[in-house]
């Protein structure tokens, strides 16, 4: 009986991938915002995540359709929010200079 051996051979192509981490901008905040730290910049969608998150701090501009930080965290709990707020928003609208 003839022994045969069998060789698998698998190619894996190798890929470069570029990770940029997008931020907000901060010279293209929206001009509601209060001054202070926090910020929202003209990426918003206006998707609520921000004003769920963080009532205390985000409202909406109703008439320009997308959130803004009117009120600057005073509290360490505010904070917490404001800062899983900034990691939720889907398109890192909003930024933190402090």
């Amino acid at each position: 009986m003839n022994s045969e051996n069998r060789v698998l051979t698998i190619h894996f192509s190798l890929f470069t991938f570029h990770w940029e981490e997008a931020v907000a901008d901060p010279t293209d905040r929206v001009k509601e915002n209060v001054l202070g730290a926090y910020y929202v910049d003209m990426q918003c969608i206006d998707c609520d995540v921000c004003r769920d998150t963080a009532p205390d701090n985000f409202t909406r501009s109703d008439e320009n359709g997308y959130s803004y930080v009117f009120k600057q965290p005073e509290t360490e709990d505010e904070r917490e929010l404001c800062e899983e707020a900034l990691t939720a928003c889907p398109v890192e609208a909003i930024g933190n200079d402090g």
